[in-house]
């Protein structure tokens, strides 16, 4: 009887061998590791900036995006510390203020999301699932609009009538879309930034 060779078996072996090989590789290397890890995280900090300008069929609403740079600070917020959710909120509104305008700055107001962020995680009031998540989105979303338009008003250069009317648009709109996006984002980084913490332990 002739025995005819298993192509599955054999295509599965390779793969698993170079996984093997890659995890040990960066087992052995720790600064590749971080350095892989900090690629990633400024590549999604990039795609999120030139995403924010970006309208695609399905992420316009009234003429507004989803705020992709709040769903990123949120996304990062959510298993760090306060602190930390603040300063990426801050870096990158210092980014968002190069690409639009600086005044009034969007580090405010993606400082004080990555502020709030921090905290709610850390009274663990929310779970960290995809509706959680989106939930704090659309609750960040509101928040930052609404900092936005009372910086707006202090500065006195538009009448208080026609921010008050543009910001109920654009907070609402902005909150559907960011929260209905929120999971795009945040699975591929949440389940990599896991696994980087999973090897780091080991």
């Amino acid at each position: 009887m002739i025995k005819i060779p298993s192509f599955n078996g054999k295509s599965k072996r390779p793969q698993r061998r170079f996984n093997r090989r890659r995890t040990s590789l960066l087992r052995q290397h720790p600064g590749l590791l971080h350095l892989l890890d900090s690629g990633i995280t400024l590549g999604s900090v990039l795609l999120c900036l030139f995403l924010l300008p970006t309208r695609l069929p399905g992420m316009e609403l009234l003429g507004i995006g989803p705020n992709w740079l709040l769903i990123w600070v949120v996304a990062w917020s959510v298993k760090r510390s306060l602190w930390a959710g603040a300063l990426a909120g801050v870096i990158l509104g210092f980014l968002q203020d190069a690409m639009t305008s600086p005044e009034p700055s969007h580090a405010i107001t993606l400082g004080v999301v990555g502020l709030l962020t921090g905290l709610i995680q850390k009274q663990r009031f929310i779970q960290e699932d995809f509706i959680s998540i989106a939930l704090i989105v659309f609750v960040m979303a509101i928040v930052a609009e609404t900092i936005f338009a009372l910086l707006l008003i202090l500065a006195g250069d538009r009448p208080t009538e026609y921010i008050w009317a543009y910001y109920q648009r654009v907070a609402l709109a902005s909150a559907i879309l960011s929260s209905l996006w929120a999971p795009v984002l945040y699975y591929p980084l949440n389940l990599w930034w896991e696994r980087i913490k999973l090897s780091e332990s080991r």
